[in-house]
């Protein structure tokens, strides 16, 4: 097994990073790494209906869909995710305890009374610190979890909270959980990066690993393809999401107005808009004007640029309708 020594910050790169490993290397790998500001998207799940879009945007927290499934979770710098990337035999089963036992054996060597919990959590006194998904490819199986150590639970709260908006899909839903940071739980205080240089050498001594592996110039340049192609794309954050049906009904100073949208790989498919608002317009021109292209803000925006929108909305704003959509 190698130990990928893995510096950058950056959740699109380091998303790659592990795509890259799993499906360019035969060796087993461990690796430790912290994202910057984000929330993770889990593979099949809608990603709009998992945050609270506004406080998102406002605090420049990047949203990023992984490979594995399961439920959403913010990531800080205050977070460590750790990576096993392992081959698998045809009598491998889905195991979750395999991967985190390390993780909670290195915690009880600090007198931090760690346990599994449920489907795939760590928890410390019943409270979640880690949370773990997995995912396959060909004969490799990749298991990644966080680790609040001094994350903000504050950002982590409110960029997860549940969206006011009425969606109605078949994605996975997260579920709220009382959470806590392990470093409130160590009986000598420890940085982040000292856990994270602690833990490394934990994990590498319990499973004999000798080779500490750097990235090369050839990994870097491949892995900033994937991110290009794949990581950093709307198509993947937002457009791989579920089909979904969306209603928001809003008052403003012209009246209540209702949005009925049918969306499926992000694209607005239809659209009703309904109220007691006046207008002198037709609305289905602004019906029309929406249909068909991404259910994204910038894109409804630049759609909506060429219309006078207090003709059809007498009163209304194209900022109270940006407001209402997302």
């Amino acid at each position: 097994m190698l130990y990928i020594k893995n510096d950058n910050t950056n959740p699109y790169f380091n998303h790659a990073a592990e795509e890259y490993f799993m499906k360019n290397f035969n060796d087993e790998c461990f690796i430790l790494w912290r994202n910057e500001p984000c929330v993770l998207i889990g593979k099949n799940q809608n990603a709009l209906s998992e945050i609270d879009f506004n406080y998102v945007k406002e605090n420049n927290i990047t949203i990023v869909r992984r490979l594995s499934g399961g439920g959403a979770v913010f990531n800080d710098l205050g977070n460590i995710n750790f990576t096993f990337i392992t081959n698998k035999d045809k009598n491998d089963t889905i195991n979750f305890k395999k991967f985190t036992q390390p993780i909670i054996n290195a915690l009880r060597d600090l007198s931090v009374e760690a346990d599994f919990s449920g489907r795939n959590d760590i928890t410390i006194e019943g409270k979640k610190f880690s949370g773990n998904a997995q995912y396959y490819n060909a004969n490799r199986v990749l298991h990644h979890g966080t680790l609040l150590f001094s994350g903000n639970l504050t950002d982590l709260s409110l960029a997860l909270k549940s969206n006011p908006l009425k969606f109605e899909d078949k994605s996975v839903k997260s579920v709220a959980n009382r959470v806590t940071n392990i470093s409130q739980h160590l009986q000598t205080p420890m940085s982040v990066l000292d856990f994270r240089d602690y833990l490394t050498s934990h994990v590498m001594k319990a499973n004999n690993i000798s080779k500490v592996y750097e990235f090369t110039k050839e990994d870097l340049e491949e892995i900033d393809k994937i991110v290009k192609e794949k990581f950093s794309t709307w198509e993947w954050n937002f457009g791989s999401s579920p089909k979904y049906s969306l209603t928001i009904e809003k008052r403003f100073a012209g009246g209540t107005v209702e949005f009925n949208l049918e969306v499926n790989k992000g694209i607005i498919q239809d659209i009703r808009i309904y109220g007691d608002f006046f207008g002198e317009g037709d609305i289905k021109d602004i019906e029309n004007a929406l249909r068909g292209i991404r259910h994204s803000e910038d894109c409804v925006r630049n759609a909506l640029e060429a219309y006078d929108i207090g003709k059809y909305l007498a009163n209304i704003t194209m900022d109270d309708i940006i407001s209402s959509l997302f």
